[in-house]
């Protein structure tokens, strides 16, 4: 569930990239960082063990409108990608309120897709979320390579409710910052009736607005600010995790 500073009114919406080793899921948290106006977006920080890694940063739209009375910024992080960090995946996992599954498109890699698209429905389930009920948006990156699953395939296998899809070249920023608005498109109306529940006449007012979700890029792209923490365990990096979502929606930013 969102985080919501109620003093500064500002609530932070989670969004996890999600998917295999390799996948692209930080080269997307990292071409966003560096496309996107540095005045909205926080520091990128790598919250690390000596096993595994976690990239997050917060960003702010700048058109997203707002939910009730509180204005929406959101949280970008990634887990990682090996299948035996499955406790550290479930744990970055915890309050989700979108998901970005990043699937490798190169057909050797399609039990791989499989086998973290089966885990992140059985880490949901333990964290008592149903993937069915999560705003979700499905990425087949890496399609300027050769020798690739079709999307047609993907489909049938991922994605039988016909959820929305990038084809992306993460890499190349392709389709990268079109997954980021497609997923926040998605996510902002089903925080909304979390958040605004039992306002049945708010809602009503509030979803006759146009849904859209707009960010700032730059020019050129900007400086990469890299901040690496080092942790014993993976419970230190979910309690920062938790002090960093505090931290951003204690700010007041106009």
């Amino acid at each position: 569930m969102a985080f919501i500073n109620y003093t500064t009114k500002n609530l932070a919406i989670k969004i996890v990239y999600y998917g295999p080793g390799l996948s692209g899921k930080t080269t997307n948290l990292r071409y966003i960082y560096k496309k996107l106006d540095s005045r909205s977006r926080g520091d990128l920080i790598c919250l690390e063990t000596d096993m595994e890694r976690t990239y997050f940063f917060d960003l702010l739209p700048i058109k997203a409108g707002k939910i009730g009375d509180f204005k929406i910024h959101f949280q970008l992080m990634t887990v990682p990608g090996q299948v035996f960090y499955e406790a550290s995946r479930k744990s970055v996992l915890k309050g989700v309120d979108g998901i970005v599954f990043v699937a490798d498109s190169q057909v050797p890699l399609l039990d791989a897709n499989l086998e973290n698209f089966d885990g992140l429905r059985r880490n949901l389930l333990e964290i008592d979320m149903d993937l069915n009920t999560v705003p979700l948006v499905f990425q087949y990156n890496k399609r300027d390579l050769e020798n690739l699953i079709p999307v047609e395939t993907f489909n049938n296998l991922f994605n039988p409710r016909k959820l929305p899809y990038i084809e992306s070249s993460a890499v190349n920023g392709v389709g990268v910052i079109e997954t980021l608005r497609e997923i926040s498109k998605l996510t902002i109306p089903v925080v909304r009736e979390k958040v605004l529940k039992g306002k049945k006449e708010k809602i009503k007012e509030e979803k006759a607005e146009k849904e859209e979700v707009a960010f700032i890029t730059e020019a050129k792209v900007a400086p990469m600010r890299l901040i690496k923490m080092k942790f014993k365990n993976q419970e230190d990096v979910e309690d920062e995790i938790e002090k960093l979502a505090q931290e951003f929606t204690s700010k007041s930013k106009d």
